[in-house]
């Protein structure tokens, strides 16, 4: 089972930037999906942004479509998440997660993970002035 790696996190001021990166020790099947979640405590896991191994297509989250963007480099192994415009409701642990979906949307949307996923162990993100 592959394993993922998160970095990037940490303190950043309201409208501010970050970069994510997810890197993973092994290749990472086609029949994955992969992306982004985040849980903030005392609330739900939330899937933010999740890509297609197989056809590269991308999945976000209402919450922040126009300020994310998920992207891979086959070479380094490794998906990131650029953050921008981040606000205060952005706080959380974000973590990288891989699993056998079907689609990137139902990766993001699916309620719990299946036994073959693999996840990070997170990083947090704090956005305060």
């Amino acid at each position: 089972q592959v394993q993922l790696v998160e970095s990037g996190g940490g303190l950043v001021q309201p409208g501010g930037s970050l970069r994510l990166s997810c890197a993973a020790a092994g290749s990472i099947s086609d029949a994955y999906e992969i992306g982004w979640f985040r849980q903030a405590p005392g609330k739900e896991r939330e899937g933010l942004s999740c890509l297609s191994m197989s056809d590269g297509s991308i999945y976000y989250a209402d919450s922040v479509k126009g300020r994310f963007t998920i992207s891979r480099d086959n070479a380094k192994n490794t998906v990131s998440l650029q953050m921008n415009s981040l606000k205060p409701e952005d706080t959380a642990v974000y973590y990288c997660a891989a699993d056998l979906a079907q689609t990137a949307q139902r990766l993001c949307t699916q309620t719990s993970f299946s036994p073959f996923a693999a996840r990070g162990q997170g990083t947090q993100v704090t956005v305060s002035s």
